[in-house]
């Protein structure tokens, strides 16, 4: 459905008993959603097959804010269909991309939607780039130009489009984790698209944990591990250059579109991975970061404590360097 990070890995026991948790039964289920996949594992007294009341949400979550899915409402927003009538995603959507669109200083921007189609990573096909065709897109790009009052949406220019890609697979992830807290479910593991959120620990007692990989260009293969990390009632999303990008004329082009030139953005960030209590507020941040550069992302997240983050940046010479904020101490374990 969206951009595409370096992979987060599970490190996830399957066994049906063990010692005291010899009550429960793990059940691992997986499978397509929104152009991705999904694993979830979850730890069940009652031996529950959760998977097809979970497809169902998905595909609702789909039809709500997917810019793949001709009918959704999202689609059908872009379009200025005047009878569409949000629903609870979008809004929630909607009202998470103002907060982080403000406190990003528009680094984070859902409308870029008309950019993202011209440079080939979005549902468009990739157009010839020019200056004088960035410049007169950029005119209907803000989200300022676009508002929410009650179910419907308005614009303040029709050619405003949007596109929740960025952070909806995170969003999907709590969707869903709050489908398995209704059921009475206290252990579980759920990952879309690299999103992840944990709550409790696997059949061992032990805390979740996924793999961080280096931000090495592979579109395809996993990279090597360069740290652990442990997700105690926690979420994890990371953005970074590595997976979606082009070679054109010998000059890279990541997927991360700077909303203010309309061009992917230049700095030497390679990749942001972000924690916090919920999917949609990680996802949203990482790829924030990833426009924002070194020095704006430092101050960002120290006036946002409520983020821990780690970021994979190169000097001058082509190595890796790294950012950490305070509390990543006591969540990644690095290997030596």
């Amino acid at each position: 459905m969206k951009k595409i990070r370096y992979l987060l890995s599970f490190i996830v026991i399957l066994t049906t008993t063990i010692s005291s948790y010899s009550q429960l039964e793990s059940a691992s289920i997986e499978g397509p959603t929104q152009g991705t996949s999904y694993h979830i594992t979850y730890l069940d007294t009652k031996h529950r097959n959760l998977q097809p009341e979970i497809e169902k949400l998905l595909v609702d979550f789909d039809f709500s804010v997917s810019t793949y899915n001709p009918y959704s409402i999202i689609t059908r927003v872009n379009q200025n269909d005047k009878d569409v009538k949000v629903d609870k995603y979008f809004k929630a959507c909607f009202k998470k991309a103002k907060e982080v669109w403000k406190n990003s200083n528009g680094a984070f921007d859902p409308t870029v939607l008309p950019l993202t189609n011209i440079w080939g990573f979005g549902p468009g096909k990739k157009s010839e780039i020019e200056k004088t065709k960035i410049d007169s897109i950029l005119q209907f790009v803000g989200l300022n130009l676009i508002d929410l009052k009650g179910n419907k949406i308005i614009k303040k220019d029709p050619r405003v489009a949007l596109d929740f890609n960025a952070f909806a697979q995170g969003y999907s992830v709590d969707v869903v984790s709050k489908f398995l807290n209704k059921k009475g479910i206290k252990s579980y593991i759920v990952e879309i698209g690299g999103e992840v959120y944990a709550r409790g620990t696997d059949i061992y007692g032990r805390i979740w944990t996924v793999n961080l990989e280096e931000p090495k260009d592979n579109k395809e293969a996993i990279n090597k591990t360069i740290a652990i990390a442990k997700l105690n009632n926690s979420a994890i999303s990371t953005s970074g250059n590595n997976r979606r990008y082009f070679i054109e004329n010998g000059i890279k082009y990541a997927h991360h579109l700077d909303p203010k030139t309309g061009y992917p953005s230049k700095n030497n960030l390679l990749s942001a991975s972000v924690f916090a209590k919920n999917c949609i507020t990680t996802d949203a941040n990482a790829t924030g970061i990833l426009v924002m550069g070194l020095d704006k992302a430092i101050l960002f997240l120290q006036n946002h404590p409520e983020l821990e983050a780690f970021i994979t940046y190169s000097d001058g010479s082509g190595n890796y360097k790294y950012y950490k904020t305070k509390g990543i101490k006591n969540i990644l374990e690095f290997n030596e």
